[in-house]
């Protein structure tokens, strides 16, 4: 019998990958995905990029102690494999896995380039856990446990001894929404804009002036007026009525900025992060993390129930073939009133007498969360924020 002329390039390609094409093992696989629901079920927080493919365990992680626990229990099953797995923080890094923000507002996209979605943002000061790099850019871990990548010119990488030694420095906190760091009292140069938040160290006061120095090692002049230690501002920090309104209206007009969460632009989950922040209490960054925290209050559209300082959240509800979906937060401010961003900061109504009735959110209203006073394992104090951990 004559065969087809394409019939042994075929046979050919059919052994080559016969032998070297392997399916993923299902006892394997199963054990990866339960290890992701463990201490991965959300990617915006943990790393467990992890497969197997051809006798060896692929991807990356920052959970070494899950990693280990499923190396032991491969080991135990007397399954055979090769351990390729990239365990972060990137060894390249060497011991430079901190680092502190230098600029007012860094900005953290979901990719490492500046064309990448804006993620998330940092405040001058805040600390940050360093896992890889790519190119300029730096895989990081915020204190609210966002991952995300920043440049590098917004950064200034350190070790834990580094590191340690910047927190035991004096610190002041800037306190109006807008300013400057400049070359000299005589303000001919500026050295940094500022916003509210950001955290310098103090080196020395003239009285109206005092000297501050960057992260990077930058230094300049700021106005006394404008500082407050930041003990005092620590203990001055309360999430209560008054102070939450007051932070929230000054707000008022501030553009939306899909990834923002400071005066220079916040979206919707990004401003009610910054009221808290600011009056020192540090939640979760996005609308669908939020929604977990505190307490519930109202389901059912009873404003009677929800008291200044309450979350509001808004989206599609749940049905038979998928789960409710969160995409909106906003913040009480009595009176049938919250604030929040859409377009830019602004105060909506659900009372439809009033000039600020919002239809809209009305009809994709969720629920209603209480954050103050509650105990909530994903809200930290702002005094946490300057740990060494």
């Amino acid at each position: 019998m004559k065969l087809k002329s394409n019939y042994y390039p075929l046979l050919f390609l059919s052994l080559i990958f016969g032998c070297s094409e392997k399916s993923e093992d299902p006892r394997i696989t199963q054990k990866i995905e339960e290890l992701r629901l463990e201490v991965a079920p959300d990617k915006r927080v943990a790393l467990w990029n992890i497969s197997f493919e051809n006798d060896s365990l692929k991807g990356e992680t920052d959970q070494p102690q899950a990693l280990e626990t499923l190396t032991s229990s491969l080991k135990a099953d007397g399954i055979d494999y090769i351990n390729a797995v990239e365990e972060l923080p990137q060894a390249s890094l060497g011991d430079q896995t901190r680092a502190l923000v230098t600029i007012s507002v860094a900005n953290i996209r979901s990719n490492p380039r500046h064309s990448a979605e804006l993620a998330t943002q940092a405040l001058l000061g805040t600390p940050l856990k360093v896992l890889k790099k790519e190119g300029t850019w730096y895989l990081v871990q915020t204190p609210d446990g966002y991952l995300s990548w920043v440049d590098a010119a917004g950064i200034q990488l350190m070790t834990d001894e580094e590191l340690a030694s910047w927190f035991t420095k004096p610190k002041v906190v800037f306190t109006p929404l807008s300013g400057h760091v400049w070359d000299s009292p005589k303000e001919e140069m500026m050295v940094s804009d500022l916003v509210a938040g950001n955290i310098l160290v103090a080196e020395e006061s003239n009285g109206k002036w005092v000297k501050v120095s960057l992260p990077d090692g930058r230094s300049g002049w700021v106005e006394d007026e404008t500082l407050m230690p930041w003990e005092q501002w620590i203990a001055t920090r309360e999430t209560s009525a008054d102070k939450l309104i007051t932070t929230a209206k000054s707000m008022m007009g501030i553009p939306y900025l899909w990834g923002g969460t400071s005066i220079k632009g916040v979206d919707c989950s990004g401003f009610t992060k910054t009221i808290y922040y600011l009056n020192g209490k540090v939640i979760p960054r996005d609308a669908s993390q939020q929604v977990n925290e505190g307490e519930e209050v109202d389901v059912d559209k009873n404003w009677e129930n929800l008291e200044v300082g309450d979350l509001l959240f808004f989206g599609e509800k749940a049905t038979d073939d998928k789960k409710e979906r969160v995409v909106h937060v906003g913040m009480w401010i009595g009176n049938n009133e919250f604030i929040h961003s859409r377009g830019r900061v602004r105060i909506s109504s659900f009372d439809p007498n009033s000039p600020n009735f919002d239809e809209y959110e009305l009809n994709r209203y969720l629920r209603t969360k209480r954050i103050i006073n509650k105990q909530s394992d994903g809200v930290i104090s702002v005094s946490e924020l300057l740990t060494n951990e």
